[in-house]
């Protein structure tokens, strides 16, 4: 039996998801009421219930002098016999008739048979009349009252539409699973030292306010997805010991309009009833983005959220130790309101890990597996140059699934080889090339192999293979060796004849090229473009900006924009870019010429083992080595 807990006016409320208080009562009132309107139209109508006869029997009997009375009720009338009579098997003295419109000889025909003629008022009673005038629109006005009590009662705490209005927001303290400092995250140096104050002021706000010192508003964590933002934000409240919100901005937006502001309200007011507090939104560009771009109106559901988003922030008290953090990998479509002073005071960087940050990432995630003695966990840091923390995550879980697959009792290097070409590259694929085919891939390959080996400035390879993989039928990897931030001319030059390898190794080793150069051709070019037009690195047209496109925030596409740029200078751009490429290409060219015998010797190895890492290259491209050994074959994944 469920319990009845006393409301606020000292009364009993019913359980959560019972009807309204008052509702049985409202209902039999309006029964009442409808009760009542039936009776008033009954008494009101004083028809008496006769049998009807037809007219022609009512005119035969006034003819014959058997009609005593009659009473005109409009177009009908009820008589009285002098004596019963009988009629179609019945016996009547009282019978009603209706009477035919514009019948003028039956008033005559009454009046000389003597036959008493009473005519009865159509007007109803004065207190029927108003019952009437008012009834529909009690039933109305009291309808719509029980319907507005029966919405608040659905949408109330206690209705079954009361979450729709709740915050949808996921609670965390020290009770439950914020457990997580700063000691337990890798690497993001410079993010957690930015954080630290915020800690600080959590832990001890008078230390601040003693001076006058206020609490930043919001705290806007930028990044790339998977860098880490969401476990530094749940940092921050393990550290200073609050409670901890976290929702994603996407699940304040509903279908019913209005339900995202009432979800910003309820929201905040839980934060501020529980402050000290940490509210963590996650994705707030998808409430946050630009107002007025045209995209849905200028009074859709989305930016009514984010007008109230904006108000609670506005809204703090001073004294409000609430702290906002959000999270986005898309800062540059966010609304300027939101990243003005006094709302989202303060913006933390969290960019992918560096060599160091990501050797640490791949030490916490190997924690608890058994790995090879093969395994160089620096090697593979370096080998994961782009790699989020969670991209790094996610290698180890497939290097473990890899040796699990090949019955394994720990981790090999191999595994974590294989887990690395299969996120880059994807699952190999069971195409089979025939001779021909393999050869020009190998060939391909070899080129770019041969290039980047042999190139001042370039990367030098790690690794080369044929295996069909994802949508690429070979693939050349190379290691940059540490992290880099910036580019010199000279190596993006040195990037430009890597790419021209494979196909200027095709036109000199097999006398044509094949379609497998496409995907070179397309970055080369595109990477030609940017230093011409971007980079200022042609003497041509010398250091101006020429945008050509650039990336739609709300299609998420890069589109063609008008920056200015005449037609000679658009053909400008395209001249000094193919003259990079073509300049790249004869490098290419005459590099492999000089290395014709290298060249030879890896694709051949190559075309007969298929794969080759860092010191089969190394070994094969030395001046006086012989071919190595074949390796074993792979297991099977």
């Amino acid at each position: 039996m469920a319990e009845i807990a006393p409301n606020s006016r000292g009364g009993a409320q019913p359980p959560a998801g019972g009807p309204p208080p008052g509702a049985s009562r409202r209902m039999l009132l309006l029964l009442g009421l409808m009760l009542a309107a039936m009776w008033f139209w009954k008494s009101s109508s004083e028809k008496a219930d006769n049998p009807p006869v037809p007219y022609s029997q009512l005119y035969g009997w006034i003819q014959q002098g058997k009609v005593s009375s009659v009473v005109f009720r409009g177009d009908a009338l009820d008589a009285t016999l002098k004596k019963p009579e009988t009629a179609d098997n019945r016996t009547l003295k009282t019978f009603h008739a209706n009477v035919p419109p514009n019948d003028t000889a039956l008033l005559p025909l009454l009046r000389d048979k003597g036959v008493s003629i009473t005519v009865a008022s159509q007007q109803q009673p004065f207190a029927v009349q108003v019952v009437l005038t008012l009834l529909p629109w009690a039933l109305i006005i009291g309808f719509w009252a029980w319907m507005s009590r029966r919405a608040q009662g659905m949408l109330g705490a206690g209705g079954p539409l009361g979450t729709l209005t709740k915050s949808q927001s996921r609670k965390f303290d020290k009770a439950t699973s914020v457990n997580v400092t700063f000691e337990d995250i890798a690497g993001l140096k410079a993010a957690k030292r930015d954080l630290e104050e915020i800690v600080q002021f959590l832990k001890q706000p008078e230390r601040f306010q003693r001076l006058g010192g206020k609490i930043p508003r919001g705290v806007l964590l930028i990044g790339p997805p998977g860098t880490g933002k969401t476990l530094l934000a749940r940092a921050v409240a393990g550290e200073s010991g609050v409670p901890f919100y976290s929702i994603s901005a996407s699940e304040f937006i509903e279908l019913f309009v209005g339900l995202g502001a009432a979800r910003v309200r309820d929201l905040f007011r839980e934060a501020k009833k529980n402050s000290p507090a940490i509210l963590f939104i996650d994705e707030i560009d998808a409430v946050g983005r630009a107002r007025g771009a045209g995209l849905g109106g200028g009074n859709d559901e989305r930016e009514q959220t984010l007008n109230q988003l904006l108000s609670e922030m506005d809204g703090f008290d001073r004294t409000d130790l609430v702290v906002v953090i959000a999270a986005t990998n898309r800062p540059d479509v966010l609304d300027p309101a939101l990243l003005r002073p006094g709302r989202f005071d303060r913006r933390v960087v969290v960019d992918r890990p560096e060599l160091d940050a990501r050797r640490a990432i791949l030490g916490v995630h190997v924690k608890g597996k058994p790995l090879a003695p093969d395994v160089d966990l620096q090697r593979v840091a370096a080998n994961t140059a782009g790699f989020s923390g969670a991209d790094l995550a996610n290698l180890v879980n497939e290097a473990a699934l890899s040796a699990t697959r090949a019955g394994r009792d720990n981790i090999t290097a191999a595994d974590f080889s294989s887990a690395l070409d299969k996120i880059v590259l994807g699952d190999p694929r069971d195409a089979r090339l025939d001779p021909k085919e393999k050869r020009r891939v190998a060939v391909h390959e070899s080129g770019h192999t041969i290039v980047a080996a042999f190139t001042p400035d370039a990367e030098p390879p790690q690794r080369v293979s044929i295996i069909p993989r994802g949508m690429a039928l070979g693939v050349t990897q190379q290691s940059p060796g540490e992290d880099r931030h910036v580019m010199a001319q000279a190596e993006l030059e040195a990037r430009l004849r890597v790419l021209m390898g494979g196909y200027a190794a095709e036109r000199l080793v097999l006398g044509s090229i094949s379609t497998g150069a496409e995907n070179d051709l397309k970055v080369a070019t595109g990477l030609a473009s940017r230093m011409v037009a971007q980079w200022g690195m042609s003497d041509r047209l010398g250091p101006v900006y020429y945008e050509k496109d650039a990336e739609h925030p709300f299609l998420g596409q890069r589109i063609a924009v008008d920056a200015g740029t005449s037609a000679a200078t658009s053909a400008a751009i395209e001249e000094e870019a193919r003259k990079l490429l073509t300049l790249a290409y004869d490098y290419a060219t005459k590099l492999l010429n000089e290395h014709r015998p290298e060249l030879d010797r890896l694709s051949s190895t190559l075309n007969e083992r298929e794969s080759l890492e860092r010191e089969d290259l190394t070994a094969l491209l030395m001046p006086g080595t012989s071919p190595p050994a074949p390796a074993p074959a792979p297991n099977p994944a």
